[in-house]
């Protein structure tokens, strides 16, 4: 596994319960701040091999990225059951809801 894809993995793996982390915020933690979409691309191929907790990325809007439907309710049940609240539109508080490993 390359060094980026081994941060990335070892980045999500550590995002806690009831918090969520942006694409674009694990890939500049992994030391490419122009690498959301690989964070994309990593975590559909290898979500399930290290069993990493793939609900817990959102874009930079807080929004579920997921295009189909079942996805993205898939989803928001596994954030609802963390106790992370989606507003009427869709989106998560941020601000509330971002895991930041450099001030916790």
């Amino acid at each position: 596994m390359k060094p980026y894809t081994q941060q990335v993995v070892q980045i999500i793996q550590g995002i806690p319960e009831g918090r969520v982390m942006t694409y674009g915020q694990v890939a500049e933690m992994a030391g490419n701040r122009r690498g959301a979409r690989q964070v994309v691309r990593i975590l559909h191929t290898l979500s399930g091999k290290y069993n990493l907790p793939w609900h817990r990325v959102v874009n930079a809007k807080g929004e579920i990225a997921f295009q189909d439907e079942e996805a993205r309710h898939t989803q928001t049940l596994c954030l609802k059951r963390e106790g992370i609240v989606l507003n009427d539109r869709g989106r998560i508080d941020l601000g509330t809801y971002r895991f930041n490993p450099w001030e916790e």
